[in-house]
């Protein structure tokens, strides 16, 4: 498996995915045919498929971003490559700063975050946990560490690998501090546990919030916020015109 090869001005094969890099001045080739960016199987269950879009869907649908015009990812069972040597690590659900969806997302390259293409991991990875079986807080926490994510979740709502359903760590000198506050400065986010109805299915549900607590809204959730506000304002406006009021809409 060659994965550089030598400098070249060539065009690559078409039947070969590839990237250029460069090193000490010089263009390099970088061959991505052997990554696999997708395997086919799909996620464990139901629950965390919903809980997937619940952290990835109201982001896009209600928040701004933590600053102004800063781009941002937000993803689900997407795989995090750190190394054309290895296999990508594969969290339920990552959030990357100053990263855009690649324009070409067909090619390898697009197809999965490749971290020496965007020069860092995401700021925030979560795993959920299901079962016994998956690691999340033994090797999985010592990747996420190796290769430096500096926030990392475990959501366990069934209490399968910790005694509480949520817990939160922060990268501090190459290990992982469980943090007591849930809250990410360089996101402007922050994370809270929620029992509610969500797709019709009550369950308690890990969710994004502000500083203050208040919650970040799904797409759902805003169209019917902005339709209360719609009935409000007509029946105000029905209460004044009974009052022989009629408003100045200028």
């Amino acid at each position: 498996m060659v994965a550089i090869a030598e400098p070249t001005t060539q065009t690559p094969p078409m039947s070969v995915e590839t990237e250029t890099s460069t090193r000490n001045g010089a263009n390099f080739v970088l061959n991505l045919d052997h990554l696999i960016t997708e395997d086919d199987e799909p996620v464990d269950n139901i629950f965390s498929e919903k809980q997937q879009r619940l952290l990835t869907e109201p982001l896009y649908s209600s928040w701004a971003g933590p600053s102004e015009n800063q781009p941002y990812l937000v993803a689900a069972n997407v795989g995090v490559f750190y190394s054309i040597h290895r296999p990508a690590i594969v969290p339920d659900v990552f959030v990357a700063l100053e990263v855009q969806v690649d324009e070409n997302w067909w090619t390898k390259a697009g197809r999965s975050y490749l971290m020496w293409e965007h020069g860092k991991p995401p700021e925030f990875v979560l795993e959920i946990v299901s079962n016994t079986k998956g690691k999340e807080t033994h090797q999985k926490m010592l990747d996420y560490a190796r290769i430096g994510v500096r926030y990392y979740a475990v959501f366990d709502p069934g209490q399968h690998v910790q005694t509480k359903m949520f817990k939160l760590y922060e990268l501090a000198h190459g290990q992982y501090v469980e943090m007591t506050r849930y809250w990410f400065e360089p996101l402007q986010l922050g994370v809270t546990l929620w029992t509610g109805s969500y797709e019709n299915r009550e369950a308690t549900w890990l969710r994004w919030c502000d500083k203050s607590g208040q919650l970040i809204a799904t797409g759902k959730e805003q169209a019917e916020r902005a339709e209360q506000e719609s009935q409000r304002a007509e029946r105000l406006l029905a209460q004044l015109r009974a009052l022989g009021i009629e408003p100045n809409n200028e």
